[in-house]
């Protein structure tokens, strides 16, 4: 894939989440690099599930999805995408995913597809008094004016464009060493115009899910992803998918972190459309290790 910084990241990632298929139920993903040197984890999220969905009916859709991060993928490599068909039931399917990279599994996952049909709903508010996306500048816009802040050997990660434009509601949390309660909104979308295909905007909201959560957790601490003393991972990631809605227009990212503890930090996630349809839920625990001793 193109290198960070070229090109138009949105229509490179279409075309990664798109995938090859080599053989019955196996796929094979390109790599897009963030910056990261290992494989952003969004990008083999939103893999897996392309890989599921085109397994699937497609009046069945994603409802949920749980994955486990197994080891860093090689950002210059394919990835490769077996998947089991576990079930084909009259209202839900499941399908079983493992990511291979090298040899080995570098990812797996468990996704469920359902028919749509009506049922009781009710659903959490969206957080109050938030300024619209329209006021706000852009997470990438916000860390070019702070960029002598970061390590050289960091900076090109945080000053990578990407598919997916963020504009944060607190825009210097992510970049001021201070304490600050574990949580953040951040308005966020595709940074162009995306397919009508429902089933496309579900794995790039899976793809984009992955941004946020663990920074999140690292808020109430004098610590940050860009600094070289962090190490920091998703270790799983767990999605539900309730609502419709379009990737391609403004979402609301509120995220909290519960507890912290052992090197790792859990966060959830709730993703509202502009209207305060509550359309997913996400919940994560990352890796947050301070190789200089946490503050």
């Amino acid at each position: 894939m193109t290198d960070c910084g070229r090109g138009d990241v949105l229509a490179e990632l279409l075309q990664m989440l798109k995938l090859e298929k080599i053989e019955e139920n196996i796929f094979r993903g390109q790599s897009q690099d963030l910056g990261y040197g290992a494989v952003f984890g969004g990008q083999v999220l939103g893999q897996a599930l392309s890989a599921a969905s085109q397994t699937v009916p497609e009046q069945r859709r994603a409802h949920s999805l749980h994955a486990y991060f197994l080891r860093p993928g090689d950002a210059r490599l394919p990835i490769v995408y077996q998947v089991d068909c576990i079930r084909d039931g009259t209202s839900f399917t499941t399908r079983r995913v493992v990511a291979i990279q090298k040899g080995r599994a570098v990812f797996s996952m468990s996704a469920s597809f359902q028919i749509a049909e009506p049922g009781f709903e009710h659903q959490d508010a969206m957080p109050p008094d938030l300024p619209p996306p329209e006021g706000l500048a852009s997470e990438l816009e916000i860390a070019h004016q702070v960029a002598d802040r970061f390590p050289p050997g960091i900076r090109k990660r945080i000053l990578c464009r990407r598919p997916i434009e963020i504009r944060p509601v607190h825009p210097m949390a992510a970049f001021e060493l201070k304490r600050f309660p574990p949580r953040r909104c951040a308005w966020f979308r595709a940074s162009g115009t995306l397919p009508e295909n429902a089933a496309i905007h579900r794995y790039v909201l899976a793809y984009a899910s992955d941004f946020g959560l663990v920074a999140t957790s690292l808020l109430p601490y004098e610590r940050r992803l860009w600094q070289a003393t962090i190490q920091a991972a998703s270790l799983d990631h767990a999605m539900w998918f309730y609502r419709d809605f379009r990737m391609d227009d403004w979402l609301l990212y509120a995220m909290e972190s519960p507890s912290a503890a052992g090197a790792r930090g859990l966060s959830f996630g709730r993703i509202f459309t502009r209207d305060g349809s509550l359309v997913a839920v996400v919940a994560q625990e990352g890796l947050i290790r301070d190789r200089a001793g946490a503050q």
